[in-house]
């Protein structure tokens, strides 16, 4: 065999013995990571903390997550961090119906931090008990419709727009027009219908006659405090709380690790808060709940 060949074969072996290194670090590393996580590699009993903040839309991978938690045997418990000033209707209720097919399993408790409104409030009714801070915000239950008619400007401007529509409320309300009475109407009867669909989730969770459930859903905020004197949430306090209570109801021991659930947008909470209080400011025709001018106000609150 001549000179280069064994070279060669000398470079190859170098290079296996490498990549076997390589391979057994990588599996080691994995090994660990498992243990370190507490992933699959090794099932044992958690507790699971769902975070909901910013603003609140359907949101189909969490949604998945949820399902994944209410069929995991070794989660034995969830806990719900909340700091949202609400979102769109259809994500509240989706957020809702996905925490309440959790709690028919295991317990689900939620906290409320910094904010807990309209559907920030209306995820943390799914939940078998609600702990706020005393300074906490949270109720604003309540619907609105937002939207800017533009029609006078546009006319200065020398715009005029045409619309053909198929019946009169088609489109309505609009930026492009003045909003008529039968509009007005109709978009009203919208609001209420899911203002009442609303309020009537708040009486049937926090056991309130209808009429107590309505009186308190004028849309205002309230802080922790009030929420807790009038019946709106059970505790004062945090994740340290809800863990006792936890302990106390459920016998779930308080040294169970707990795990995070970890969705693709994790980390990016101030981003979402941000551009989701852009949303809700901004010239919008969706249905969403109320509660996002009263909470950012801050000549009105400090």
């Amino acid at each position: 065999m001549d000179a280069d060949a064994i070279l060669d074969r000398r470079r190859l072996k170098r290079n296996l013995i490498v990549w076997r290194g390589v391979a057994v670090v990588a599996v080691i590393g994995a090994v660990f990571l498992g243990f370190w996580r507490g992933d699959r590699l090794i099932a044992r009993d958690h507790v699971v903390r769902l975070a909901v903040e910013g603003l609140i839309v359907d949101d189909a991978e969490r949604l998945e997550a949820l399902n994944r938690i209410a069929k995991d045997e070794r989660a034995k418990a969830l806990i719900v961090r909340i700091d949202s000033p609400g979102g769109t209707t259809v994500g509240g209720e989706a957020l809702y119906h996905g925490l309440r097919r959790v709690a028919d399993k295991k317990p689900v408790v939620a906290t409320i931090r910094t904010l807990g409104t309209s559907a920030g409030y209306l995820a943390a009714l799914a939940g078998h008990r609600i702990i706020a801070r005393e300074s906490s915000l949270t109720g604003s239950i309540g619907v609105l419709v937002q939207t800017a008619e533009m029609s006078g400007m546009l006319e200065k401007l020398g715009v005029s727009a045409e619309v053909i529509r198929s019946a009169p409320l088609k489109g309505k309300p609009s930026p492009l027009a003045p909003l008529s009475e039968e509009g007005r109407q109709a978009t009203q009867e919208v609001v209420d219908d899911v203002h009442q669909w609303f309020v009537g989730i708040v009486a049937e969770r926090r056991k309130l006659a209808p009429e107590q459930a309505q009186a308190l859903a004028q849309g205002r905020v309230y802080s922790g405090r009030q929420a807790l004197k009038l019946g709106l949430i059970d505790e004062l306090g945090g994740e340290i709380e809800a863990r006792a209570w936890l302990r106390k109801a459920h016998k779930l021991s308080t040294s169970l690790p707990v795990r995070p659930v970890e969705l693709s947008d994790e980390g990016l909470g101030l981003f979402r808060l941000i551009t989701g209080l852009a949303e809700k400011m901004s010239l919008s025709e969706r249905l969403t709940l109320d509660g996002l001018v009263s909470v950012w106000h801050p000549e009105g609150l400090f």
